[in-house]
């Protein structure tokens, strides 16, 4: 194994984060939830132009916290004689749903899948804005300055939930054979929403963003994907008076709180490499899962392809 960047390998296998936890942590995320239950999403399933011949493809519209309208690809076998199983497929950091191909694999399977637009970054979802504060470079600052009710990424969270909830009450799928994967911020909305929908069988995340800030800024990563809680403390704390409030207040998304509450088994992909999301970061989340989980290490990987991990996590879908 490379000499590794971060953390040796003995350190990293217990490494358990150190982003500040809220003190009102889990009944911030129980009030959103309830929030979320209470939203009509007035689902609607537009046919797609795309067309396949074993498969149906949708847009998929539905009505999130705040009132945003939110968008994901559908696609469903033809011919389903009784409910099976579904995935959900959660997209990486300013990107989008991607092309309906990368789905079909999973139809040809018998899999419904939805595949989320986030809102605000490169899909069809509506972002609503409407926080005080800063909404300049990227989405993890947007609404810092405001109540951690108006922080987008619990609004994004909120949104893997809802999408699972609508999927889960399908005629067509068996609420209990639902999977979730997504690589980068891809592979944090999976534990994200593995952990706000207990009922998630399997999930499959690689690399997951949005977790342990703290450690990203203690270890001068605040780059890439991160970069903009460089460009916050800058502008906006420069003497860092507020760090502590500040990483605090991020702490309601970090992912490595709410890892705790999986119910989900998990197979998770981690590149030892990896300066975009570093790996302790992930550590940090994966230490604290409590359910079934294994942990696919690739030692001379970073934030990239992984050769062979898109077929293990086919193969490991495959038995919802």
């Amino acid at each position: 194994m490379p000499l590794l960047f971060d953390m040796p390998w003995e350190k990293l296998q217990s490494y358990k984060g150190c982003n500040p936890k809220p003190d009102d942590f889990d009944a911030f995320w129980e009030r959103s939830l309830e929030e979320m239950n209470a939203v009509d999403p007035k689902t609607e399933l537009i046919p797609s132009s795309f067309k396949c011949s074993f498969a149906d493809c949708f847009d998929l519209f539905f009505d999130g916290v705040g009132g945003a309208r939110i968008h994901a690809k559908f696609v469903r076998p033809k011919n389903i004689e009784k409910p099976g199983p579904a995935v959900i497929h959660f997209h990486g950091y300013s990107a989008k749903s991607g092309e309906w191909t990368e789905y079909l694999n999973f139809a040809a399977e018998g899999f419904t899948i939805a595949a989320l637009d986030c809102r605000g970054q490169g899909g069809l979802s509506e972002d609503v804005g409407g926080v005080k504060g800063t909404t300049f470079s990227g989405q993890i600052v947007r609404g810092l300055n405001d109540s951690p009710e108006k922080l987008l990424f619990r609004q994004i969270f909120l949104d893997t939930a809802q999408l699972a909830k609508i999927v889960m009450e399908m005629p067509e799928v068996d609420p209990e054979r639902v999977g979730v994967t997504g690589g980068s911020q891809g592979g944090g909305l999976t534990i994200a929403c593995a952990a706000l929908v207990p009922g998630i069988k399997l999930a499959a995340p690689a690399f997951p963003f949005l977790s342990d800030y703290k450690r990203v800024w203690e270890m001068d990563l605040a780059t890439g994907a991160y970069e903009e809680l460089k460009a916050f403390f800058r502008m906006f704390d420069p003497l860092h008076q507020r760090e502590n409030e500040i990483f605090t207040r991020l702490g309601y998304i970090d992912i490595q709180h709410l890892a705790s509450r999986i119910k989900a088994k998990v197979m998770m992909a981690v590149a030892l490499m990896d300066t975009i999301c570093p790996p302790s970061t992930q550590f940090a989340a994966y230490n604290k899962i409590k359910s079934e989980k294994s942990l696919n290490v690739f030692p001379d990987f970073g934030h990239e392809a992984l050769p062979g991990q898109n077929d293990t996590i086919f193969q490991f879908l495959r038995l919802l």
